[in-house]
């Protein structure tokens, strides 16, 4: 057996699992492959790590506005060795004096403080909130950039599995013509170069069987990389491409975009959050009130004095108990200088501010052209499909004609077979065409912010 007639099996066996897959398991439609993707993407996941890691900007701004609590027991000892000293009353001085003094204290504290009255803080906390939005819609967002992907490269799979189906009808066409060809030279109606040629449209034939081949399983892994899954796992796929086509209204599309927009919407609100940070800059150098308070509870206090002089020697011993001890204070704080840090936030937040009023005019700015050019593309797909299906038509009522006119000898086998190529051809650009269509479709539904 010869090395194109082996690829040719491998194609033949190839395309018949990839259409047999109905027949063992449902096959995985687009939608599911968008499902799994928004699971398993790396894009996706990250995209969830960035609302999370915005969910605890929010609770650490907190931190600034809400008060702070603590609880602690504390058994304190202190030890004392041989203490010399004496004191001195106008003209009157003690006696040298030595002694040792053990103590010990038992001190349960509750303590609390409570930034009241902070403008910076306050801001601080508005802009982790509008973060935190900007990042649950720039997810959104990142959701929709997934679907269209993934929507894309799962038509590309259909459109190598179809191409390879027409390639293996249009390599056993070619073998059936050269086996006729053939025959024919031998009883001397055709030339050898009528020979010659159907030689080279069998090798050529061949060759895009094998390219089809090789195509759909690039096209799968492909797919199975943007879904987040081994190319094993991923198993048949459905190459159902059954097409409608919708009438758009553009003026419609464009407001639908302004309105649904994820990414517009998360750039609005990262503006949101960008000048709050700004004005949580710039009330770091306003004053700011603190409270704080300290609460005492059954705190014990004990000490044990020897006094070695002078003699003779006296042990003291004194003990305490107080049920509770309470503390206050109201603060009126000023950090009037900060070794620039001040000035370091503000820079910061003037940067960050001006990177988001670009980022928001620039999406606005292409909106527009944006949601045009998806529109163009959809009306080039469908005007594409509607010119491949009339070529269809027109391709196999004209196989039809030739194979009449072949019958009764007005035509040859090379005009028959010329207008099965351009059938097969035909074919192939519809398959094409319907492809083209779904993609434009998502691409619609991504310039209008549809959820997927």
């Amino acid at each position: 057996m010869t090395s194109s007639r082996l690829g040719a099996m491998r194609l033949a066996l190839l395309v018949t699992w990839c259409f047999a897959g109905a027949a063992t398991a449902e096959p995985l439609t687009a939608d599911q492959a968008v499902q799994v993707a928004l699971r398993k993407n790396s894009r996706a996941v990250n995209a969830e790590a960035d609302v999370l890691s915005a969910r605890g900007g929010v609770y650490n701004a907190y931190s600034g506005i809400l008060p702070h609590l603590s609880a602690g027991w504390a058994r304190n000892g202190s030890w004392i060795d041989n203490s010399a000293g004496r004191q001195v009353f106008g003209n009157v001085v003690t006696p040298q004096s030595t002694f040792d003094q053990e103590a010990y204290s038992t001190v349960p504290q509750l303590t609390g403080t409570w930034s009241v009255l902070n403008l910076s803080s306050l801001k601080n906390w508005s802009d982790a909130r509008q973060s935190l939005k900007s990042a649950q819609l720039a997810g959104t967002s990142a959701r929709n950039d997934i679907a269209l992907d993934v929507r894309r490269q799962f038509y590309l799979v259909v459109n190598a599995i179809h191409t390879a189906r027409v390639n293996t009808e249009a390599l056993k066409l070619s073998r059936d013509d050269e086996r006729r060809v053939r025959a024919l030279f031998d009883v001397g109606s055709v030339s050898k170069s009528d020979v010659l040629r159907a030689q080279v449209r069998t090798s050529q034939s061949e060759l895009d069987s094998l390219t089809a081949t090789h195509d759909i399983t690039v096209q799968r892994v492909n797919l199975a990389t943007l879904m987040g899954i081994p190319e094993v796992e991923l198993g048949d796929v459905d190459t159902t491409l059954v097409v409608t086509t919708t009438a758009y209204d553009e003026a419609q599309l464009q407001a639908e975009a302004v309105k649904n927009r994820p990414d517009i919407q998360s750039a609005q609100a990262e503006l949101g959050a960008a000048k709050a940070g700004r004005w949580s800059a710039r009330l770091l150098r306003f004053p700011y009130v603190t409270v704080s308070g300290s609460a005492q509870y059954n705190t014990k206090n004990s000490a044990t004095t020897k006094e070695k002089e002078p003699p003779p020697p006296v042990e003291t011993t004194s003990s305490s108990k107080t049920d509770a001890a309470y503390r206050a204070s109201v603060a009126l704080n000023w950090d009037f200088f900060d070794g620039l840090a001040t000035d370091g936030a503000n820079a910061l937040a003037q940067a960050r501010l001006m990177r988001a009023e670009e980022v928001l005019s620039n999406l606005q700015r292409n909106l527009a052209a944006e949601v045009h050019e998806a529109l163009l593309n959809y009306t080039d797909a469908t005007q594409g499909l509607d010119g491949a299906s009339r070529t269809v038509e027109s391709a196999t009522e004209n196989v039809k004609l030739t194979q009449e006119k072949y019958n009764v000898g007005s035509a040859t086998i090379l005009d028959l077979i010329d207008a099965q190529v351009q059938l097969q051809r035909a074919q192939t650009q519809e398959v094409t065409a319907r492809a083209a269509v779904r993609v434009a479709e998502a691409q619609i539904r991504r310039a209008t912010g549809r959820l997927d």
